[in-house]
């Protein structure tokens, strides 16, 4: 059973971390005003502001920061600034234990899922691929706090992840499968692959979306899923967007999700807002969903934190 970390409450503690890419210390110091005058405290790493080329820091400097926000009692949200690049670089030097027995709510996108998954994975931790603090802004939809909250503030037994109205979730493939949910960027997957880190699908519902990339490149990530068994291996999969994805020699991304998701049969939900995209629906990774397409439902059937010790 998957470990819901405690549930977040006005007055409390945000931890934030840089593991990937730099984000400029402009944009992080007017973010953390929002989160400031959202009723938060905010302890920033040591390395937050870092910037070496396309990292913000060496890996074990990204993953000290992690570390001591997992270490430190008084942080309840661990919320990266941004995604980027280099997550994977961290893994190795992080402490699997600490984080089983010190659970913290931690959110992110893009490359973060990596982390997302791999908590999940090693340290049986429900994380949560939604806002990071790049995304606490005016111009954030409110659609998107609603489903951070909703997610981190409530202790819902059932939450259905639903797009705004206007965006229709839509059902492929009929099924009605249950299991945790898992996934996340395509691209970021890619440097898991065959290293210990590796996604774990088996009989679990998979999470997919991408933003600016060719969709001859969206083929070939979905071929290596395809050649590495994991499209095989899941019960059930959602298909997020493609932001800013352009089509390739005519190939467009729905028209790779018809050649070569529809063809394996399992049920099948695409459109789902996440992440990249304009509108980010908050998906708790490694928490149990259940996908049933016959109702072109997406439900979180546990909560996904857990009342205050």
């Amino acid at each position: 059973m998957a470990i819901a970390p405690p549930i977040l409450q006005a007055g409390d503690t945000v931890g934030l971390v840089t593991l990937g890419s730099p984000l400029s210390a402009e944009t992080i110091d007017s973010r953390i005003e929002v989160l400031q005058g959202s009723g938060f405290n905010v302890i920033i790493g040591n390395h937050v502001y870092d910037q070496d080329g396309f990292l913000a820091g060496t890996n074990e400097e990204r993953a000290s920061d992690l570390m001591s926000m997992f270490e430190n009692e008084e942080v309840r949200l661990i919320l990266a600034t941004r995604g980027g690049t280099g997550v994977a670089g961290i893994l190795p030097y992080l402490d699997y234990d600490v984080i089983r027995n010190n659970p913290k709510i931690v959110s992110g996108y893009s490359d973060i899922t990596i982390l997302l998954n791999v908590l999940y994975q090693y340290a049986d931790l429900i994380t949560l691929q939604s806002l990071m603090l790049i995304d606490f802004a005016p111009q954030t939809p409110a659609y998107n706090f609603d489903q951070f909250y909703n997610a981190t503030s409530t202790l819902q037994l059932q939450r259905q992840i639903t797009n705004p109205p206007s965006i229709p979730q839509i059902s492929r493939i009929q099924g009605n499968v249950t299991g945790p949910i898992v996934g996340g960027n395509l691209a970021s997957f890619m440097d898991t692959i065959g290293t210990p880190y590796e996604i774990d699908v088996r009989d679990k519902i998979l999470l997919l979306e991408e933003t600016h990339e060719p969709t001859n490149t969206i083929y070939r990530y979905l071929n290596h899923l395809l050649l590495a068994n994991k499209l095989q291996e899941c019960a059930g999969i959602v298909m997020g967007e493609c932001t800013g994805c352009i089509e390739a020699y005519g190939v467009s991304y729905q028209q790779l999700i018809e050649e070569v998701i529809v063809p394996l049969g399992k049920p099948l939900m695409t459109n789902v807002t996440t992440a990249h995209g304009i509108y980010k629906a908050a998906i708790p990774i490694g928490a149990t969903v259940n996908l049933n397409t016959y109702e072109n439902t997406l439900t979180v059937i546990e909560p996904t934190v857990s009342a205050e010790q």
